[in-house]
């Protein structure tokens, strides 16, 4: 099947559902227009393997939470498996609810449902309030509503879930807001097949994952020097487990710019030459749309007069 090539070819959408997630609200925010189909998948595996089968188009997915960290579900599964790029990304403020059946009242909640990072950013709110109850594990902050709306027995009593999500299942909202920052923002990335790489913007940002020839002193210094020497910022990083030995990680980087900017483009064959593996997960406007000011020496222009310089000697 042949991918989409621009943006304005994607049809079919794919979300980490139910509906009423937070990444619902980010798909939502992002794609507006009328007439395309926006799908639900049970977990974030499940809306990338139908990516990568052409079942859709695009898959919105988290990545990032300002408070939990990177989302390790989204990070590995890009971080292995068929080539897939990010596209666009979207930051959506997070806002919790404490919702139950109609007629529970707070004394009653003994279990709380809820998706893990959401219950990591609302633990000093329960300590607080619900000291002595137990969380329960779900797929989505949406998952927990979407249990407590359907008749029969659930394996919770409550459920916390942005205020959308009660809302749509008919839920009793027993307490507003009750996120332990209320500055929390998670990050949102869209992700395609790799197609047509979106243009330079000046506010862009840039997606890859590394992996080490061996394990060495030195070794993730000498990648983090390629960014340091060319003026690139990098703005996350993480190592994950390969999986393959105690003690075997890969990186996780978003760095500004984009590949098309000379800066960005040297450091990729700079991480070329020293890295086993450098896989590219796509350049894309940011969310914030802050621009990013090239150091001194590190412009286009810098680099192209270098170039010139040495193709003069060589000659």
């Amino acid at each position: 099947m042949t991918p989409p090539r621009t943006p304005d070819q994607l049809h079919r959408f794919g979300y980490l559902g139910p509906r009423g997630t937070f990444t619902q609200m980010a798909l939502d925010q992002w794609d507006a227009a009328e007439g395309r189909e926006h799908l639900p998948f049970p977990s974030v595996d499940a809306a990338l393997a139908a990516l990568r089968t052409g079942e859709i188009d695009a898959a919105m997915v988290p990545i990032e939470n300002s408070v939990e960290g990177g989302v390790s579900a989204t990070l590995d599964a890009l971080a292995t498996g068929d080539p897939l790029v990010v596209i666009g990304e979207v930051l959506v403020p997070i806002t919790f609810v404490l919702c139950a059946r109609p007629g529970t009242s707070l004394d009653l909640v003994r279990t709380v449902g809820t998706h893990s990072h959401a219950w990591a950013q609302v633990r000093r709110w329960m300590g607080e309030h619900l000291p002595d109850v137990e969380y329960v594990p779900t797929l989505s902050t949406a998952a927990s509503a979407a249990a407590l709306g359907q008749p029969g027995d659930v394996m919770f009593d409550a459920g916390v879930c942005a205020p959308v999500a009660a809302r749509n299942e008919g839920l009793e909202i027993l307490a507003d807001d009750i996120g332990d920052n209320g500055s929390a923002v998670t990050r949102f990335v869209l992700v395609s097949r790799p197609g047509t790489l979106p243009e330079p913007t000046g506010a862009d940002k840039t997606t890859l994952v590394l992996y080490q020839n061996d394990d060495h002193a030195g070794g993730l210094l000498e990648l983090l020097e390629q960014f340091a020497v060319r003026g690139v910022n990098m703005t996350r990083l993480e190592s994950r487990p390969t999986g393959e030995a105690m003690g075997s990680y890969c990186f996780s980087i978003d760095a500004e710019g984009h590949v098309l900017d000379a800066r960005v483009g040297e450091t990729l064959m700079g991480l070329r030459r020293v890295c086993a593996e450098v896989r590219f997960l796509g350049s894309y406007p940011r969310a914030d749309r802050g621009r990013t000011d090239a150091r001194p020496g590190t412009t286009d222009e810098d680099f192209e007069r270098a170039r010139a310089w040495l193709d003069e000697l060589r000659a």
